[in-house]
């Protein structure tokens, strides 16, 4: 069924909206995938915080107009559909990866991250990002690494005088 104006309108609104928001963009080729393949990448998409919506090309140039993602404009053309990783960098890029193992038919072709355009076969450079939460745990972890050292040779000293007396102890009962 044809848009109306008002439709258009619409969709090219909220997916400005989410452009607007979004970390980074993925433009991939769709062509062949059955109607239930759809339905389970939106299904992961939402699970993954994705934003994933098949857009004429006419109506996704207009969206993408005066976000960052504007380097994508030229590059749209075919069946395209669209994933924005709303909650970390690397969430849209680790979905079109995980689902293209899978599933041949759906191909990278545009990769957007910073207000430039990446080539579609570093997208697993993307999808290797660490989340929000494992970058935090990375951080810490660096972090608490020094504390745990200088514990360890504390607690070093008093250890080897235990066990220094311990083995004098043991030299002279057996002797």
């Amino acid at each position: 069924m044809a848009l109306n104006l008002e439709g258009k309108k619409q969709v090219v609104s909220e997916v400005a909206a989410v452009a607007a928001e979004a970390y980074s963009a993925i433009a991939a080729e769709y062509r062949g995938l059955t109607v239930d393949e759809m339905t389970a990448m939106r299904v992961k998409a939402r699970e993954g915080g994705v934003y994933l919506r098949v857009v004429k090309n006419t109506l996704a140039r207009r969206a993408v107009e005066g976000t960052e993602f504007e380097c994508m404009k030229d590059g749209l053309v075919g069946p395209l559909l669209l994933a924005f990783s709303q909650e970390d960098p690397g969430a849209a890029a680790r979905l079109i990866r995980d689902f293209s193992k899978d599933h041949d038919k759906l191909v990278p072709r545009l990769v957007a991250i910073g207000g430039e355009l990446v080539d579609p076969s570093d997208i697993k450079r993307l999808a290797d990002l660490p989340t929000y939460d494992q970058a935090i745990s990375m951080l810490m972890a660096v972090m608490k690494a020094p504390v745990e050292k200088l514990a360890r040779t504390m607690n070093e000293v008093p250890g080897k005088l235990v066990r220094t007396v311990a083995a004098i102890r043991d030299q002279k009962e057996s002797a």
